[in-house]
């Protein structure tokens, strides 16, 4: 069985953006029971994380992972700023290349430390030494993964993380002058949304 991982994202947007993230995870978990499709955190969605992995599988995983990929919008007003005008946020959905198509992470390049668990963290996060910081040397990027019960998985986790980290750059070099992260934010946000929500339980609404 084939897995996909999407990678939910709040660019450069604010804190409001970073609360969908955490939110729009568990309503594709929901989303994915009906369908009849798994789709799994891999990440604990506490808090207001600025990006979220999740896992689809299933044989509809395609379709599914298809149908959100791309920018997200939520409509609504802000869960901290009540008076504040603006009630459209947007978040972006993209598709994680799998590790053996992406040619910037060679396994090589990347050392793993085992370390123990802190902070908070999701429902599984014990007082083991399962955290797992993976360092790609070529670049200095470092990742932490301690979300997974064992260290195995915390360790394809923090990959994972490092693949996005690295893809993100990589696009990020490709556009032209220093303001590439406020680009893409303004890309995210000027996009034609795949998906729609509305309200705080994020009823589905028809895409405009």
């Amino acid at each position: 069985m084939s897995e996909i991982v999407l990678h939910l994202s709040a660019g450069q947007g604010p804190a409001e953006c970073r609360w969908v993230v955490a939110r729009l995870a568990l309503v594709f978990e929901d989303e994915a029971a009906r369908a009849g499709v798994r789709c799994t955190l891999l990440e604990a969605a506490e808090g207001n994380p600025a990006s979220l992995l999740v896992s689809v599988t299933g044989e509809g995983a395609e379709a599914f992972a298809a149908a959100r990929t791309g920018t997200i919008l939520w409509t609504g007003a802000s869960p901290f700023r009540p008076h504040h005008r603006r009630r459209n946020w947007f978040v972006g959905v993209s598709r994680v290349p799998p590790p053996e198509e992406f040619e910037g992470l060679r396994d090589e390049d990347v050392t793993y430390q085992a370390m123990r668990a802190s902070g908070p963290g999701g429902q599984h996060v014990n007082k083991t030494d399962s955290a797992v910081r993976a360092i790609h040397r070529p670049t200095g990027l470092a990742t932490v993964a301690q979300d997974q019960r064992s260290q195995h998985a915390n360790r394809k986790l923090a990959r994972l993380k490092l693949l996005v980290m690295l893809a993100e750059r990589e696009q990020d070099s490709e556009r032209a002058g220093r303001h590439a992260g406020w680009l893409r934010n303004r890309n995210l946000e000027r996009g034609n949304a795949v998906r729609t929500y509305a309200g705080p339980n994020f009823e589905p609404r028809a895409v405009p």
